[in-house]
């Protein structure tokens, strides 16, 4: 089960009741919204100590966030914006990240996120990301929806992005779906289905990964009949079981 820490963290009463509930039967993941890893800011140390007595209390072992900011200048934006592609910010947020694993003493997961426009880039979008996963020693979260949004929207090939990407430090995958909103924008919405290109990605993806990883299904919205969902889940499932199964076969 994943929840957004922002969104638990000190809560009581009857909804903490259920968390219990689930805790039971579930592993709990955390999935921020607020670290905003890329700000120029400094980082919010009050938030991550609650961040980590939230982490011990509920035994997580996966606390992922996003490779983006959120917050500047004390404003928080409401929104996952890009980290510009350049050496200096390589640098930047590495740092950050191994402060933020030291404090929490786990390593930190990175969504490699959705963007619309790059922002003074000075080298490639996977060289920023394979920079900083070395740099920082942190590990990967896969969302294969955003690595198919960002092509389109950029005119790259997904799969090649993701031949090149260092998926040895994949610990976790994120699917869901999109809306064409023109012939030559799609926008991150996680509100639609999954559609056939981005499942055919999923294969291609998994195929790379050296050992089954957790896999998790997003829906913010629009959210139809379980039996809708049950039906994604499914072809995910039998995706894994295709590829994985054959793979340990090769192996």
């Amino acid at each position: 089960m994943e929840v957004a820490p922002e969104n638990w963290i000190d809560v009581g009463g009857y909804c903490k009741k259920q968390m219990k509930q689930v805790a039971e039967r579930y592993p709990i993941f955390a999935h921020g919204l607020s670290l905003s890893i890329g700000s120029p800011d400094p980082l919010d140390w009050d938030f991550i100590k609650r961040v980590k007595r939230f982490i011990g209390e509920w035994n997580i072992t996966i606390y992922s966030e996003h490779l983006s900011y959120s917050q500047c200048e004390n404003a928080h934006l409401y929104d996952l914006l890009p980290i510009p592609f350049r050496e200096d910010a390589v640098h930047h947020v590495a740092q950050r990240i191994r402060e933020v694993q030291d404090f929490l003493e786990q390593k930190l997961v990175i969504e490699i996120v959705s963007y619309y426009t790059p922002v003074a880039a000075e080298m490639s979008e996977v060289e920023f990301i394979n920079a900083i996963l070395q740099e920082s020693d942190c590990e990967l979260l896969f969302d294969i929806n955003n690595i198919y949004v960002n092509g389109f929207n950029h005119g790259y090939d997904p799969k090649q992005f993701i031949e090149q990407l260092d998926t040895s430090r994949v610990r976790y995958i994120h699917m869901a779906g999109h809306d064409q909103v023109s012939e030559d924008l799609i926008i991150d919405t996680h509100g639609s289905p999954i559609v056939d290109p981005v499942f055919d990605l999923f294969s291609h993806a998994i195929a790379q990964l050296e050992q089954p990883v957790p896999i998790l299904l997003e829906r913010d919205f629009n959210i139809p009949e379980l039996t809708e969902l049950q039906a994604e889940m499914d072809q995910l499932e039998q995706i894994c079981t295709n590829t994985w199964d054959h793979a340990a076969t090769l192996r």
